[in-house]
């Protein structure tokens, strides 16, 4: 059958008629080998940052399913299929390919194990591949100075001793040739802080500087950077992938194209695009332990330079009634995570947990601002007479010293529970005499006469209607009462009156960000992401929505036993929303295609069960 469509095929092809037919024939013949399954990549060794090419290739039949591999340490996206028709001394083979892009997440030798496809009822399986991802390296001093590097990437920090809990600003500068005329595409595929907390990142301005002979153009990213322990830090190698584009090796000058600010005729049409791995050099930090001398009471582990300023009102209470204390801490230090110590000499009040505010609107990396904090506190007896001061202590890293602040004791007047204070009294109008209000009729006559008697209809309470309208208070009143226990149970549980205002935020946030996709709004839509991940992860973390960065996931979730997985999901969205500031998405397929990632991940942060305010 097979050899007789191929003659026929011959035949068409010499009268030169119907060869799209012919070739058509030849495709959707059966074919007559067995079916089989490959696997493989177009390269075997590559550094961190570089993508391959992984290929399932399936000839003679068409897969079910096609199986996807999963492997620790890297990400495996499908991207497509492509297909392929041989014809070789009149015998076919036809071949389907489906393709997916590896990307490492770090160095090191990697498998991908035999992937096994259903073919017609028929079970295919592959050989494994070894794949080797080598650490990427910083360019030497001498080709730096040559001139030669399209791109470089440095690390910059503004002191190599920090104490521990200290929060200092770094830099990332990523430095262009002036031959680079764009780039797209720029992710961190790797950045080391070994023992370090990383928090938000904000794109500076753009500034010229030289290396070597070359003038470069200046991307810097700024970070802020906390120690978490003491000792010797290695910060790096940090690692990027960009794209860059650059005039096509083949360009020419043309005198009459120069006279319009043109060398090339075809310069309008782009140039030619080159994929690049920078790697930073390793910068070595050393982290100082606190001191243990001369600790104050009221230290809690704040580290930086603060003021305090403390109002009291009302002044004026009774037993019971409450007092609310403002205290605002202002400086430069951590303040996503400073909170206020114990107060021992409030023991005469019952204390509530205090809501706080983080200022920071003139510094973008939230280092410098101030922090208010709002606490409750209700006097248990008549014989208060004041408000001791609010104290608080912390560790000054210039003065290498600890330092307590204390405000001023507030004066109060306490009352007994339930006695009101003393009415104040108006002075009589003396000019004028008092007017009296008429008097009262106390007697009501009795009337004499009956007047015009009417016949009464029926009675109501024989009326079935009337009787059915009685039940209608009842049932109101059983409605008022389940409305307010549910009004105070919710009044009382304020985690559970938060999650349910989370719930209602996330929902309309959603739906927010499918609109800005497909409206093509990129930076609203980053803007409404991260705002999303704070507000799930200050709920979860009982913490200010606005307090949260990147950081937590070092400092909270990772110590309380979140999976790997989901801290990997939580931190690729962080960074996809800080990249995007400088590389943004400008598409709409590839914004709506981040909707379904995010919602996965706020689902299993919603998971996360609570037991005493923290994570298990």
């Amino acid at each position: 059958m097979l050899r007789r469509a191929v003659l026929s095929a011959r035949l068409i092809h010499r009268d030169g008629v119907f060869t799209a037919l012919a070739f058509a024939i030849l495709i959707f013949s059966p074919s007559v080998f067995a079916a089989t399954l490959t696997a493989s990549v177009d390269r075997d060794t590559i550094t961190l940052g570089e993508q391959v090419t992984l290929s399932l290739t399936f000839s003679g039949a068409t897969p079910q399913t096609i199986p996807a591999p999963n492997v620790e340490g890297l990400q495996i996206d499908y991207v497509g299929q492509s297909s392929h028709v041989n014809i070789v001394q009149n015998q076919i083979s036809s071949s389907v390919s489906h393709n997916f892009n590896v990307t490492p997440r770090r160095a090191g030798d990697f498998v991908i194990p035999a992937i096994t496809a259903d073919v017609g009822g028929e079970k295919l399986t592959t050989q494994p591949i070894k794949l080797k991802v080598l650490k990427a390296a910083a360019p030497s001093a001498e080709a730096i100075n040559s001139g030669s590097q399209l791109a470089v990437l440095k690390l910059a920090l503004p002191k190599k001793e920090i104490y521990v809990g200290e929060i200092i600003p770094m830099e990332l500068d990523l430095y262009l040739h002036s031959s680079v005329r764009n780039i797209s595409g720029f992710q961190i595929t790797s950045f080391p802080a070994d023992g370090c907390s990383l928090g938000k990142m904000v794109q500076r301005d753009q500034r010229r500087a030289q290396l070597g002979n070359t003038v470069y153009t200046v991307i810097p990213l700024s970070y802020t950077l906390r120690p978490l322990r003491a000792g010797t830090l290695n910060l790096g190698p940090i690692t990027v992938s960009v794209v860059v584009e650059i005039p096509s090796a083949r360009r020419r000058r043309d005198p009459f194209f120069e006279q319009f600010g043109m060398r090339d005729p075809f310069e309008m049409l782009g140039g030619e695009q080159k994929q690049l791995t920078l790697a930073t050099e390793v910068e070595t930090l050393r982290s100082l332990a606190l001191s243990q001398e001369n600790v104050p009471p009221s230290f809690n582990g704040a580290v930086g330079s603060f003021t305090l300023n403390v109002s009291v009102g009302p002044t004026n209470v009774a037993v019971g009634d409450p007092i609310t204390v403002r205290i605002q801490l202002s400086g430069q230090g951590p303040f996503d995570t400073l909170a206020l110590p114990e107060q021992p000499g409030w023991h005469d009040f019952k204390t509530y947990p205090p809501t706080t505010k983080v200022d920071t609107t003139g510094d973008p990396l939230g280092i410098r601002g101030s922090k208010t904090f709002e606490q409750v506190v209700v006097p248990q007896n008549a014989e208060i007479k004041e408000l001791p001061p609010v104290s608080f202590s912390f560790f000054d890293p210039e003065g290498k010293s600890y330092r307590t602040l204390s405000g001023q004791a507030m004066k109060l007047v306490v009352r007994p529970s339930g006695v009101a204070p003393a009415p104040t009294v108006a002075a009589a109008n003396r000019g004028q005499p008092e007017e009296l209000p008429p008097p009262t009729q106390d007697i009501v006559p009795i009337k004499t006469r009956w007047g015009t008697l009417a016949q009464g209809g029926a009675v109501l309470v024989h009326q079935p209607w009337f009787l059915a309208l009685q039940s209608v208070p009842v049932l109101a009143l059983l409605s008022g009462v389940v409305l307010r226990k549910r009004a105070e149970n919710l009044a009382n549980n304020p985690r559970r009156r938060r999650q349910r205002q989370v719930a209602q935020v996330i929902h309309d946030g959603l739906q927010e960000l499918s609109r800005l996709a497909s409206e093509n709004k990129s930076d609203d839509f980053f803007a409404t992401l991260f705002r999303l991940l704070q507000e799930q992860l200050g709920e979860r973390l009982d913490s200010p929505a606005s307090s949260i960065t990147e950081a937590v996931i070092d400092e909270h979730l990772k110590p309380k036993g979140v999976s790997e997985t989901l801290l990997s999901q939580v931190q690729e969205l962080f960074q996809t929303c800080n990249l995007a500031r400088y590389a943004p998405i400008k598409s709409s397929q590839e914004l709506a295609a981040l909707i379904p990632r995010l919602e996965t991940t706020l689902r299993a942060l919603q998971s996360l069960e609570l037991h005493n305010h923290q994570l298990r």
